[in-house]
């Protein structure tokens, strides 16, 4: 059973607080991690993510508008991009996708372009200012 299938708890029963896998075997019971415990893995996993012509990762460069976690760690992202005609439109949300989905904890990812609002210079956080020059 793979890493996901377990944190998952699939076909598992509980008894007195054990797990009992369905071949019988009890396994020892696994604390399950809140949702909201992803949520600074997952920034971190976003910041190891940059746009290929700017020397910034995505998350201070203000692009990852909202990260919604599911109680069983599936991960919603809504993102857009600097300006619609982005070279690299297509493989962004796959690299943000592949960046979260090795999150310990994540199950399924699903990342959406979105366009509004559009994004702006005053959408990055105070340090990717400065790595610019903006500041």
């Amino acid at each position: 059973m793979n890493r996901l299938a377990r944190f998952a708890g699939f076909g598992q029963e509980v008894h007195e607080g054990e797990a009992v896998a369905p071949d019988g075997a009890v396994q020892p019971s696994v604390e399950r991690m809140d949702a909201e415990e992803l949520r600074e893995p997952i920034i971190e996993a976003l910041r190891g993510v940059h746009d290929p012509e700017i020397p910034v990762n995505i998350y201070d460069l203000g692009l990852i508008y909202k990260i919604d976690i599911a109680p069983k760690g599936d991960v919603a992202i809504d993102m857009t991009l600097t300006a619609p005609a982005c070279p690299v439109a297509g493989m962004m949300p796959v690299m943000v996708k592949d960046a979260v989905a090795v999150v310990e904890g994540v199950g399924e990812v699903t990342v959406d372009i979105v366009w509004d609002p559009p994004w702006s210079t005053e959408l990055m956080s105070d340090e990717a200012k400065l790595d610019l020059g903006l500041m």
